[in-house]
């Protein structure tokens, strides 16, 4: 992998258009030779997408938007991204939320991970040494997600601290070869059925710890029924190994 690397950081968005144009710029101000940032709105009723198509008025080189008319998921959004920035020519895809509760400081760690090692995705981590979670979150959702990791690692061995992360950097050959146009999953559920067909295909998972904070502007998008999929689906892989 050149030095002048295509780096694609794919961000879903659903009513974020305070947040965009914060992530916009501290993407912008990390100076990395080859990132881009490709917006996938979910049609958001708050005017994200026009948010996003101002942005990528003005920096056309650097700022991609993809309109999708059907809010039906995280992972559907993640997917339609991911395809696209493998179409333009990705070599590195980074899945990154847009409510700035992801460190984009660590984008350039996460992708010298990936440089320098037979890692096959990178996930900014929590809960590896030096990781940490947001100070804000109650003892129910720290123990929610305590509970979410070990369950998934229960069924499924994945041997990752972070099973449940979002942040994650990827060699475009890893997505390939786990056809992520094929995974049906949605919601955080997306995600360990990711790093589920990774861990099949022999490749390995690194994690690099992050600091996670909440969310200062918006609404969390963790309903009930996406917690009743995620609790699901490490069943549905078990059953449906084929």
């Amino acid at each position: 992998m050149g030095e002048l690397a295509k780096i694609v950081v794919v961000v879903p968005t659903y009513n974020e258009r305070d947040n965009l144009p914060v992530l916009a710029g501290l993407l912008s101000d990390l100076n990395l030779p080859g990132l881009e940032l490709l917006v996938v709105d979910d049609n958001s009723p708050d005017g994200t997408g026009d948010v996003a198509d101002e942005l990528a008025k003005e920096s056309p080189e650097k700022v991609g938007v993809l309109h999708r008319t059907v809010k039906d998921g995280l992972g559907r959004a993640y997917v339609a991204g991911i395809t696209r920035a493998l179409d333009e020519g990705a070599d590195i895809v980074i899945q990154m939320d847009a409510d700035l509760s992801h460190p984009a400081s660590v984008i350039p760690i996460m992708v010298e991970t990936l440089r320098t090692t037979d890692a096959g995705v990178v996930i900014g981590s929590r809960y590896v040494p030096g990781g940490s979670a947001a100070a804000e979150w109650g003892w129910h959702r720290r123990a929610l997600s305590a509970w979410a990791n070990f369950y998934v690692n229960a069924l499924l061995r994945l041997h990752v601290k972070d099973a449940t992360a979002g942040f994650k950097a990827w060699k475009a050959d890893t997505l390939r070869w786990i056809d992520v146009a094929s995974i049906e999953s949605n919601g955080y559920s997306f995600q360990v059925e990711m790093n589920y067909r990774t861990v099949k295909r022999g490749l390995r998972i690194a994690e690099v710890p992050i600091h996670f904070e909440e969310r200062t502007e918006g609404v969390s998008k963790m309903s009930l029924k996406v917690q009743l999929e995620s609790a699901l689906m490490p069943w549905k892989l078990l059953f449906n190994r084929g």
